[in-house]
């Protein structure tokens, strides 16, 4: 019974350092720039700003960060069920 309670401990700490780490890399933020487009895009992967020939082009934008979502979340998916997630990325919790 106290192995289960000290995993929930230990799951509940990895779940707020994801957390911090997650709203640290959103402050990351870079800026690329050519023929008349702009993308800004942060840590987390997101694309926080895109624009075309002087317009922001923000539905296209919600929709690439929509789909790099589904891939994340598919291949978060595929890495579980071949053994990986995060007991094997840190080698379990016994």
């Amino acid at each position: 019974m106290f192995d289960k309670l000290k995993q929930g401990k230990e799951l509940l700490k990895l779940r707020q350092q994801a957390k911090q780490l997650q709203q640290e890399l959103e402050k990351i933020e870079h800026t690329q720039e050519s023929g008349g487009m702009t993308v800004k895009v942060n840590g987390a992967q997101e694309i926080i700003y895109l624009e075309i020939d002087s317009g922001e082009q923000r539905e296209l934008m919600e929709l690439i960060n929509k789909a790099m979502k589904e891939v994340q979340k598919k291949s978060a998916k595929k890495m579980l069920e071949m053994g990986g997630g995060l007991g094997g990325l840190l080698g379990g919790m016994s």
